[in-house]
């Protein structure tokens, strides 16, 4: 029979809750896999008996929570902190352990992974501002567009009266441009402040890859553009819209190509990941793994100062750019239950990677001896 000491500590390393306790003196009594998991430490026994702020370094915001143990301050209950190093978002309580005499002689940290739930909850937000601004873009969308329909025809019809006049002609040129450009960016903004109303059906990510590609070339001004891509063999089907993910990565590949102007490279990466055991311990994994699509320039890259403000609406680097197209893919990545990162690359240019989900069943299917979509390199 398990002895009620064990029997306890198998309680504390069998939630999936974070444990942390403490003695008085600072060094850990306690620490277990779930706790470790949710700070990325590994699971080490050794880790008892050291010091909290040994064992998370002195500048981990945890170190600062538990440094109030033992102080006159008013332990928190159930607050929350965003770590630093991972962007994680925990909710945690810290409560002293009082023998029965009343002393103190020690304190446990108990915290949970919420970064899921805080996610769903900005995502919640989100839709919810959308859905007000949306009323008003189309409002103002439906004044906007009859006008700057009725500047081109009228530009164009001048256009066509005055033949012999170069000057008039350019000058209605450039209104004609430029109308067309705000026409570009009112559609832009509607389709931005739309719901995103998903059609999911079984999606070969190469397949939908090659069309996008195959419209970008098409493209007036895309020619110079040499495109490498590099699809994994036996890549998984996603549950996903066709036309939504189609349209990120032509937002994509548009950003990649005003990001070098002249001749430049695009590099495309697809290659799929299993998940082994859950990324966040308090919950098991919701899919099977992940198809990673990364879009790569050998632009000038991008300023560390605006990497977080890359994918907030009508923020731009570019002199004539509607800040809109990678404010768009976050929000069909998002719809897709999925995840974008950017990075500058070592040797020049920018990287995006977009990780899109992979259902249980899919992996199920390609195991059972189905056959899946997959490919090879070709530029």
């Amino acid at each position: 029979m398990v002895s009620r000491e064990a029997f306890y500590r198998n309680v504390v390393h069998s939630l999936r809750n974070g444990v942390l306790a403490i003695w008085h003196d600072g060094s850990i009594a306690e620490i277990n896999d779930a706790a470790c998991r949710i700070l990325g430490l590994h699971a080490d026994p050794g880790h008892i008996g050291r010091a909290f702020d040994e064992v998370l370094g002195k500048n981990h915001e945890l170190s600062d929570v538990l440094s109030l143990a033992f102080t006159d301050a008013e332990l928190p209950n159930r607050a929350e902190l965003r770590l630093r190093t991972s962007g994680k978002v925990i909710g945690y309580t810290l409560s002293p352990i009082a023998e029965p005499d009343g002393t103190v002689s020690g304190a446990v940290l108990l915290f949970k992974d919420l970064t899921r739930i805080e996610q769903l909850e900005e995502r919640e937000r989100l839709r919810d501002r959308l859905a007000a601004l949306g009323e008003m873009a189309a409002a103002i969308a439906h004044e906007v567009k009859n006008p700057l329909a009725s500047i081109q025809v009228m530009a164009g019809l001048l256009k066509r009266q005055l033949p012999h006049s170069p000057d008039a002609n350019e000058l209605l040129s450039d209104i004609i441009n430029e109308a067309k450009m705000a026409n570009r960016i009112v559609v832009q903004v509607l389709e931005f402040v739309r719901p995103i109303s998903l059609q999911v059906e079984p999606v070969s990510v190469t397949a939908v890859l090659d069309e996008a590609v195959a419209a970008f070339r098409s493209r007036p001004g895309n020619g110079h553009m040499t495109i490498v891509t590099n699809c994994a063999a036996d890549l998984p089907d996603l549950h996903a819209d066709p036309l939504q993910l189609r349209q990120l990565f032509n937002n994509l590949l548009t950003n990649a190509m005003e990001a070098q102007p002249g001749k430049g490279h695009i590099w495309i990466t697809v290659h799929y990941t299993a998940v082994e055991e859950s990324p966040e311990p308090t919950e098991p994994p919701d899919y099977a793994g992940y198809v990673t699509v990364e879009v790569a320039d050998d632009g000038p890259g991008i300023r560390a100062d605006v990497i977080d403000q890359l994918f907030n609406p009508f923020f731009t680097t570019k002199p004539s750019g509607s800040g809109l197209g990678l404010a768009i893919v976050r929000k069909i990545v998002n719809a897709h239950d999925g995840r974008i990162d950017v990075k500058s690359r070592a040797g020049g240019g920018a990287s995006f990677g977009v990780r899109l989900p992979v259902p249980h069943q899919v992996v199920d299917t390609m195991t059972a001896g189905d056959d899946s979509a997959g490919g090879g390199s070709h530029v």
